[in-house]
């Protein structure tokens, strides 16, 4: 049997971390390939996008298609368990950009990919 403190305890361990969160929020928009994925989360290993994508899967978050040609293809896309924290990555996506208009002036940031 598995004790948690709070529920905000059970989402963290689900998607707590520094990449998760982005996985799954790329993954929201449509299925992406690994390399994609790789492309679009800036400083992310293949060893460790492999090994997140993993845990996601495990938990339920996302699942893996494999596609029988040659070359291999396998293709991410979010259950409908993982689209339900659309809304969530949204509103974090949000409060980010107010963080940054409020924190610094126009021009001392840039968003390079806007939700």
């Amino acid at each position: 049997m598995r004790t948690y403190y709070c529920t905000l305890e059970v989402a963290m361990s689900i998607i707590g971390g520094k990449w998760k969160p982005l996985i799954v929020y790329h993954l929201t928009k449509k299925a992406r390939r690994t390399s994609e994925l790789k492309r679009m989360i800036q400083g992310i290993t293949q060893k460790m996008l492999i090994q997140q994508l993993r845990e996601l899967e495990e938990d339920g978050i996302v699942i893996r298609k494999i596609y029988n040609q040659v070359p291999p293809k396998v293709e991410y896309s979010v259950t409908e368990l993982g689209m339900s924290m659309a809304p969530i990555l949204t509103a974090m996506c949000e409060w980010g950009e107010s963080y940054l208009e409020e924190t610094f002036d126009q021009g001392e940031y840039e968003i390079l990919n806007k939700y």
